[in-house]
């Protein structure tokens, strides 16, 4: 039996999570109910507007719900909206999030949409050569602490961190043909309960 990993499918670009998700083997599961979250491996939180997700979460029930299943093994991976809904700090903000990330973010940090650009990154934990990060009205991560560390940085600050089965970046690697963040994270999840 493969890896199962949900994509929570309230609003943003979960399509895109689901086909490299399922690209690399795995099974994807698309999430709009929080009974859905029950013998996940994995789920990923997509970018979007982080307001209207966490809104939706918390209407849903999944505020409650994804904690829960975090604490029974399942892996979680936050991209861009999806890491601002995994921080325990907010910068300027009270909107509803899981908290579950040792992490203070700000959200639109590198300007509005027009300000979207992409890079080239060095993330050492998936490997060379370097990753083709798409930024789009995105977050960075403004500070650390606890188990959480960096992955990878951009122009000094942290757009990639991981906290045991947590992961969240300021980028969308969803929208590359390069499926290597979503392998990382899959190994995570594979690793569930170890």
């Amino acid at each position: 039996m493969g890896l199962k990993i949900g994509v929570l499918a309230l609003q943003g670009d979960f399509r895109e999570h689901a086909w490299a998700v399922e690209k690399l083997g795995a099974q994807a599961i698309q999430v709009r109910r929080p009974a859905q979250l029950e013998d996940l491996d994995g789920l990923i939180i997509p970018g979007g507007e982080s307001t209207t997700i966490g809104k939706l979460m918390a209407q849903y029930g999944f505020i409650e719900a994804i904690p829960a299943q975090y604490k029974r093994g399942m892996a979680i991976y936050g991209t861009c909206a999806g890491a601002i809904l995994l921080a325990k700090d907010i910068k300027e903000s009270d909107q509803p999030r899981l908290g579950l990330m040792d992490m203070s973010i700000r959200r639109n940090a590198y300007g509005r949409q027009r300000e979207s650009f992409e890079v080239t990154l060095d993330i050492p934990a998936i490997g060379e050569p370097g990753f083709p990060a798409v930024f789009i009205r995105a977050p960075y991560i403004e500070e650390l602490y606890g188990t959480a560390r960096p992955l990878a940085t951009y122009r000094g600050h942290v757009v990639m961190a991981q906290q045991d089965r947590l992961l969240a970046s300021s980028f969308h690697p969803e929208l590359t043909e390069d499926t290597r963040v979503h392998a990382y994270f899959l190994a995570l999840a594979a690793s569930r309960g170890g």
